[in-house]
This record gives C-alpha cells, sequence and structure tokens, in this order.
C-alpha cells in the first residue's frame, strides 16, 4: 500500500510542493489507523498509481466529508477525566472544640479589623476630594468608572489595603485600583488612577501597585486596561520613586515588553496624565481620551509659565482635540466618560481570543461549612488544627486524592478540584521535616510534569530548628538539603502557583512552599496571618536579656501583622477565609483564559504609535 505524504516549501515567494511514497506495512491496524488520520487532515490524498494525480485542499471540492465537521468538533468539545477522589473527613474531634472557639474569636476580631480598612478604602480621599473630583473637575469617581467598563462589579481586586498605616501617612488603596474583571466575557486587568487621593499624585506605593499589576497581567497574559488619572511623582519622595530598576520608569519598560508579548494594553485619558504619567497611554496599543478633562503633556500650563512667561490652557497645550487631531498620540475622541469606556469595551471585541462555550456543568460544592473556616484559621501556630480539615471545606465535594500519606506526614499533598479546576494541594500540617520536603519535591516536580497548577497552602514553624546535639545537627543537616530540593523544585516549576497564608509565614520553610520571592501568580493572606522572620515570642533564642527580648517581641507582633504585611504590598491582598474557595476559583479561571488566546506563541517587536 502506498500512500502521499505532503511537503511543502517556499521558494522565492512560490509554494514548490514535492511529493515522496512511504511504504505502510501490510498490518490492516496500520493502516486503518493512518487512514482516520488523513481522513481528519485540511489535504485529502487522491494519488492513485494508475492516474498519478496530486493532493489537492479540500476547499477546492464541491462536498466535503463530514468526518471532517465531525473531528473539529471532537477538538472543541473536550472533557475532563472523570473524578474518583476519595471524599475526606472534615468532622472535628470534640477534644479540639476549644482550639476551634479560641481561634474563632481570634478570627471576629481580626475581621472586624478587615471591614474597617475596606470602610476606610472605599472612601478614597476622603468627602472634599471626592467634592471637588465629581462637581469642580466633573469627574466620575474611579469605581463608577469601572462599573461602567466592567461587565459586573464581580471583579478581582488586588492589594485593596496597599497604603495604608505607611511612614509618610495614609495612601488608600495606594492612589490607584487594580485588578481582574470581565469585559466582554473576557478577563482583563485595569489599573485605574483614583485622583481623588492627594489629588492623583503618585507615591511610591503607587509604582509598586502599578508594577505588580503587569507582572500579574504578564504571567498570566492578560489584556490590560489603564483609566489614567494621575498628577505625576510626589516629589518629596523621588529618591524613593524614581532612580531604581523597579521605580517609576520600569511601568514603560513593562509596557514595551507586554506590547512584544502580545499582551493587549488599552489606555483611557480620563484626567490628566502629567510628566511621566504621559508615556503610558502613549505606549499603550490603542488610547481614548476623554473631552475637557482629559489631557496629555509633560509639563501642566504652570510650568509654561514658569519657563515661558506664556500662559496656555490644559485644553490648548495637550487636550484631546489636539492629541486626536494634530498629534496623532491618541486613536478614540470621546465626548463624554461613558462614550470613552463604550469605546474600550468594542477595543477589546476586537482582540484575537475564542472563549469556549459556557459550561452549565453542576460543581460539587464541600459538604462542609466555609463560615468553619473562622475557627480553622490559627490564632497562633500552637492552634493550629489538622489542616485537612480545612481542604474539606475548600474542595469540590471536600474531595482529596492524597499523595505519599504515610510519608513525611507533616506536609500533605494531594489532587482536588475547585470549581472543576483539577490543582494540586500543597499544605503545611506541622513542621517542614526532612521527609516533609522530599515529599513536597517529589509531588511539586509530579505537577509540573502534568502540567497541573499547584495551590500552597501555608502555616509554617514559628522558628527555625535548634541545634542542641551532634544527632540534632546532622538531622537539621539532612533537613537543610531536603528544603534546597524543594525550593529548586518549585522554583524551576512552570505551573501556575498561588499561595494563600493561612497562618504563620515565617524563616526559610516560606520559601519552600512559595512564598512571595518565589513568584507565585497570586499570593492572598488570611487576617490572622504572620509574616515575619520569626513569630512573636519566640526571640528568646536570638539575644540576650530581658529587655532586648521584649523590645523585638513588640516590633514583631506590630510588623508580622497581616494588615502592616498588606500594607506594603507583600502580597496580592487580605481575603476572609470563607472567601477563600471563591477567590481560587476566580484565579484559577483567569489563569486558564491564556490558553484561548489565538497566535500568542509568535513573538514581534513591541508596536510603535505614531
Amino acid at each position: 500500500m502506498y500512500c502521499c505524504m505532503l511537503r511543502s516549501f517556499h521558494i522565492k515567494g512560490n509554494n514548490l510542493i514535492q511529493l515522496t511514497r512511504a511504504s505502510f506495512s501490510q498490518n490492516p491496524q496500520s493502516l486503518a489507523t493512518s487512514s482516520k488520520l488523513f481522513s481528519c487532515s485540511a489535504y485529502q490524498c487522491t494519488h492513485s498509481p494508475v492516474s498519478g494525480s496530486l493532493w489537492r485542499p479540500l476547499t477546492h471540492r464541491t462536498h466535503q466529508p463530514a468526518v471532517s465537521s465531525h473531528c473539529m468538533s471532537s477538538i472543541v468539545r473536550r472533557r475532563r477525566l472523570p473524578s474518583a477522589f476519595p471524599v475526606i473527613d472534615g468532622e472535628f474531634h470534640p477534644a479540639h472544640r476549644h482550639v476551634y472557639e479560641a481561634n474563632l474569636r481570634n478570627s471576629l476580631i481580626c475581621q472586624q479589623k478587615y471591614l474597617e480598612h475596606k470602610e476606610k478604602v472605599m472612601k478614597g480621599g476622603g468627602e472634599n476630594a471626592i467634592a471637588r473630583h465629581t462637581q469642580r473637575n466633573r469627574k466620575v469617581l474611579v469605581r463608577d468608572r469601572l462599573r461602567m467598563l466592567l461587565d459586573d462589579e464581580d471583579y478581582l481586586e488586588l492589594s485593596p489595603f496597599a497604603g495604608l498605616g505607611l511612614p509618610y501617612g495614609d495612601i488608600p488603596s495606594a492612589g490607584c485600583l487594580t485588578g481582574i474583571g470581565k469585559i466582554n466575557g473576557l478577563w482583563c486587568m485595569f489599573v485605574a488612577n483614583d485622583a481623588t487621593v492627594k489629588g492623583g499624585t503618585a507615591y511610591p506605593i503607587t509604582v509598586k501597585k502599578q508594577l505588580r499589576a503587569q507582572i500579574v497581567a504578564m504571567q498570566n497574559r492578560l489584556p490590560s486596561v489603564y483609566l489614567v488619572d494621575s498628577g505625576g511623582a510626589f516629589l518629596p519622595l523621588q529618591v524613593t520613586y524614581f532612580p531604581d530598576r523597579n521605580h517609576g520608569g520600569r511601568t514603560f519598560y513593562n509596557e514595551a515588553v507586554m506590547s512584544a508579548m502580545k499582551i493587549p494594553q488599552v489606555s483611557v485619558v480620563c484626567g490628566s496624565c502629567t510628566a511621566g504619567g504621559a508615556y503610558v497611554p502613549t505606549m499603550s496599543e490603542e488610547a481614548v481620551i476623554v473631552h475637557r478633562i482629559g489631557t496629555i503633556f509633560l509639563g501642566g500650563p504652570p510650568l509654561v509659565k514658569a519657563a515661558t512667561g506664556e500662559e496656555v490652557s490644559p485644553e490648548d497645550l495637550g487636550g484631546a482635540r489636539l492629541h486626536s487631531e494634530v498629534s496623532g498620540c491618541v486613536d478614540h475622541f470621546a465626548a463624554m466618560e461613558d462614550e470613552a469606556y463604550e469605546y474600550t469595551r468594542n477595543i477589546i471585541s476586537t482582540l484575537n481570543y475564542e472563549l469556549p462555550e459556557e459550561d452549565n456543568t453542576q460543581v460539587e460544592e464541600p459538604l462542609y461549612n466555609m463560615d468553619d473556616l473562622m475557627g480553622l484559621a490559627p490564632r497562633c501556630y500552637n492552634h493550629s488544627m489538622d489542616v485537612r480539615l480545612i481542604v474539606s471545606r475548600l474542595t469540590d465535594g471536600s474531595r482529596f486524592q492524597e499523595f505519599k500519606a504515610r510519608y513525611g506526614t507533616t506536609l500533605l499533598t494531594g489532587f482536588a478540584r475547585i470549581e472543576g479546576h483539577q490543582i494540586g494541594i500543597v499544605a503545611n500540617n506541622g513542621e517542614l521535616t526532612y521527609e516533609a520536603s522530599l515529599k513536597g519535591s517529589h509531588f511539586v516536580q509530579l505537577c509540573d510534569q502534568r502540567d497541573i497548577p499547584l495551590l500552597f497552602l501555608q502555616n509554617t514553624a514559628p522558628e527555625p530548628a535548634h541545634t542542641i546535639s551532634q544527632t540534632k545537627a546532622e538531622s537539621n543537616t539532612d533537613r537543610l538539603k531536603a528544603q534546597g530540593s524543594m525550593m529548586s523544585a518549585v522554583a524551576c516549576a512552570s505551573v501556575p502557583k498561588i499561595t494563600v497564608v493561612i497562618g504563620g509565614c515565617h524563616g526559610g520553610d516560606s520559601y519552600a512552599m512559595c512564598g512571595r520571592a518565589f513568584d507565585p501568580n497570586f499570593l492572598f493572606l488570611w487576617p490572622n496571618a504572620r509574616v515575619s522572620m520569626l513569630a512573636p515570642g519566640h526571640s528568646d533564642a536570638l539575644v540576650q536579656t530581658e529587655e532586648e527580648i521584649t523590645q523585638i517581641n513588640e516590633m514583631l507582633e506590630e510588623e508580622s501583622s497581616a494588615f502592616f504585611s498588606t500594607g506594603r504590598l507583600w502580597d496580592d491582598g487580605v481575603i476572609l477565609p470563607q472567601d477563600t474557595r471563591k477567590v481560587l476559583s476566580k484565579c484559577l479561571k483567569i489563569i486558564k483564559q491564556q490558553e484561548y488566546q489565538l497566535s500568542r506563541e509568535k513573538k514581534r517587536t513591541p508596536l510603535l504609535r505614531l
């Protein structure tokens, strides 16, 4: 039997088709397999030993075979392997009731602090600033802008408490809102300046938050929308804003890199774009400007007057008409803000994505109440309960396929699903011992081999293991080597990683559990979480005098708080324990979306504007 194989060469613009013959074995199974293969191809072989005719594209045929459409539908409609994971036991032991109740009391206090922070950031720059923004400047508030831009208000806001409790004062939400929401069904990153906070002035924490948003967008290949309303940098803090690698200029570097990665970026100029802020819209792929309130210039009218003595209006210097009709810096002119967001939604609809059909399959809810997580969030390391109780309240049907259940039992590893998305779970259930580290290293590599995203539930030991004997020294050395192996596995794993700090995040163990330094796609804290080299109350082994011990423990008590951490943007936000499953589900959907972008592999140079 003979079958034609096609090779196509491109020589000086002409397609040269060379046919070769390959002999198949007389095995009927091989022949059947090859027949199925070629029946689904874009070309059909019409060669016969007698006629010698060539391959012809199926598009040249009057009737295309029905098998072709069947092959296409079989590619589009996919289903996962059925889950046979066992149900995990999530019942409380009566002996642990007092621990649960102590944790619950602490969680309620932390939740109250969470709600106070939330109320504070929702007020933005305060009543006077809001009145000036809406009445005198005739602008829309930033959260109302997002309502006009996004499909709904069910978006994932990142680091909402960033900027609170800083040495230079409170900067609510760091002066900008960042998050991921749907525009025409497509998850998009948004970076929206809040001009009610310090008049839109950018602080160092503002830059840090914008850079983090761009990193998340690059990791997850998210189209990005910038709502620009910025008054430029806060000059008294320029030394921590301008000169270094991850300071202000990095924003524009990232814009160019994202464009080269074929990650779309759109800007809406809905306020002032002064100084460095002027580069954001001009480096985006498409830009929209709002008449009378949108301006772009490196130096505003006051600077022009100081330099030349000339008086010029913001509209004449860099308004919507100038940049849409003369300079060409923007692509779309909007008379009103709502029109600008309609333009933006239309631009997003031109992106090269093919989203799957809505999956209406019912997912199993956990068998146990998610509100119980409030009592499972440990107030301290000694109040930690079996982490399986937490896992049973996060996964579909409380199902969990444990890996190496009898080995390295202080680390829980295994497979589960969250709203239909398969994940590998790595959860602290005690100290990260030698055996637990080897187990974790094995499991992380296994998930990387199978392209399964990883979820780390982190609650590490409050202090490093002490070396009190020769035997203990040897044991700690083995542990150190095994933890190094796990760190390497986590660092080199190419699958998406999500970390939730459910208790303590302390010392070297936190690195192996994919802490911030190991670049997880998302990292969230529960309000009870502690982030520090040592947990409060565990400094006595490192200092000598009672005075030093007291001083350091007081410092750790303040600086290890989840709200201290999130104020400095060491994470992607504080989330309530009972909201964890919903947040994780959104993250997994966001991560998966990059599979639907067409032609994302081909690298191109950044888009060059006029």
